[in-house]
């Protein structure tokens, strides 16, 4: 029998705040166990909970940014259950009427374009931590992270692949990063995903019975725990099991999934409307001013870059697949043109954004982005700005260089040499390109009677000889020889 995979995820973004949902406690990571809970977090008796409301701009912001509708009034409402590291029995969340419900994700997925309905997105606190490790035959109970708030995102059922799940995950990690309301910190547990998984035999219409993989902190663990959750349930049903409703957790060191708990549905939570919370209302005038402070959004970045730099549709990806990313792309491009105007009017050049764009997208796309892979480190942190690389590419403009020596200046910048200047660099390394016709026509006339035979090869029709002789005149020059006037002369040169 073939199977469909069904996915839905609901996520945990932590909120960008100093300060908890319900009190003015700190919400830093790493302090030590207990030193940032107050009265409200620990639940001390008479205490009442003030809502903070930098959380609520900030669900409203990802609401707009997703397309969903905001409702005005939402509710807060107690979900009952107990655990030790939830002190008051219950956690305040949002339950028949969140701040934000429905919206969509648009994705990548491949040479695909996917789109994702949005169920809705509710605010809540979050509970605090249990430490077993330190403890033998005990458990320690750290309360730094209780009523830290929670903006939950939950999808509709759309998903169906590992791969799908993924690329939802990223592009929503992505967005609450673009518009500034979580840090999106995985390590941290600023972002974790739970996955809702069944499979159902191929064109059938009732959804599986699902299992939900909770608190994956990393993309590579979502997809490694969908994947076995997969073929775990495949197994079953076919060997004639029934999957049972249920709460797993994923062991990276197995790569498998095992029972955390059968899963409760929401009668079992005993949702009511917190008593010490009034409805949340959202005025057109509060709504209007987070919409006016919005920033421009990833995908209408993506379709500028298309229309204003001339750009192919994967790079324009690539730039905005974060907001550093984006902003590091127009800088340079804006330095680089204003940098390149002078030099190309010295050969009456008029310069082309486009042009400049493309050669600026290929260095950070491609170089760069290597380097950043490598080192595991994120743009923000590379120790070159945008002003720096917009003065190497426009010596490639120049043709002071070419992209072979731009190379080698580039890791000199990387390394900090002569102060990142790639002016210095060049002059340091005696990396100037050769650029005069007759220099590189002597070079081109002393190479061209040294090979005879290639000579000959070319002219009787072999293209490769031209290659290798191109190879021949850049040794010669000790690789300083501009190329393109290479190409030129050596076709001039040999034409019959």
């Amino acid at each position: 029998m073939k199977w469909e995979v069904v996915i839905g995820l609901e996520t945990h973004a932590q909120l960008s705040t100093v300060s908890k949902i319900f009190s003015g406690a700190a919400t830093a990571f790493g302090a030590a166990p207990n030193t940032q809970a107050c009265g409200v977090d620990i639940a001390l008796p008479g205490v009442l909970p003030v809502l903070n409301t930098g959380a609520v701009e900030r669900a409203i912001r990802f609401g707009l940014a997703v397309g969903a509708k905001i409702n005005s009034p939402s509710i807060f409402a107690r979900k009952n259950y107990f655990y030790p590291d939830l002190p008051k029995g219950y956690q305040i969340s949002q339950y028949e009427r969140p701040i934000v419900e429905g919206g969509t994700i648009t994705m990548q997925v491949g040479d695909t374009e996917k789109t994702v309905r949005l169920t809705r997105a509710h605010l809540e606190e979050d509970a605090g931590k249990s430490l077993h490790e330190d403890f033998q035959g005990r458990t320690g109970i750290d309360l730094n992270r209780a009523g830290t708030p929670l903006l939950e995102i939950v999808s509709e059922p759309d998903m169906r692949s590992a791969e799908e799940a993924v690329a939802y995950a990223k592009m929503l990690h992505t967005l609450v990063r673009w518009i500034d309301v979580c840090d999106g910190n995985m390590q941290e547990g600023s972002f974790r995903c739970d996955a809702n998984v069944s499979v159902r035999p191929a064109g059938s219409t009732p959804l599986g019975t699902r299992r939900e993989i909770k608190n994956l902190n990393s993309f590579r663990f979502l997809q490694q725990a969908i994947e076995y959750e997969v073929r775990w349930q495949i197994n079953e049903l076919e060997d004639g099991r029934a999957i049972q409703q249920a709460t797993v957790l994923f062991n990276p060191d197995t790569g498998e999934t095992r029972l955390m708990r059968t899963k409760e549905d929401a009668h079992d939570y005993r949702y009511f409307p917190d008593p010490d919370l009034l409805p949340l209302e959202v005025t057109a005038e509060r709504l209007e001013a987070v919409r006016a402070a919005m920033p421009e959004l990833p995908q209408a970045m993506r379709t500028r870059f298309v229309q204003e730099y001339r750009l192919a549709e994967y790079d324009a990806l690539l730039l905005t697949a974060s907001k550093e990313t984006a902003t590091f792309f127009e800088e340079t491009t804006r330095v680089t043109v204003a940098a390149s105007k002078v030099a190309l009017a010295m050969d009456g050049q008029e310069p082309v954004e486009s042009g400049v764009a493309k050669l600026v997208a290929n260095w950070i796309n491609g170089d760069i982005a290597s380097r950043l892979n490598a080192e595991a480190i994120e743009l923000r942190n590379i120790p070159i700005t945008p002003g720096q690389l917009a003065k190497m590419l426009s010596r490639i403009l120049d043709q002071k260089i070419n992209n072979k020596q731009a190379k080698v200046v580039l890791e000199a910048m990387w390394s900090g040499e002569h102060d990142g200047d790639a002016d210095k660099i060049i002059a340091a390394l005696g990396l100037e390109q050769i650029s005069d016709s007759g220099e590189i026509e002597k070079i081109v006339d002393q190479v061209l009677a040294a090979n005879a035979q290639q000579v000959a090869d070319f002219r009787a029709g072999k293209e490769k000889a031209f290659n290798s002789l191109v190879g021949q005149v850049m040794k010669a020059s000790r690789g300083k020889a501009n190329p393109q006037q290479v190409n030129d002369i050596l076709r001039r040169k040999l034409a019959p």
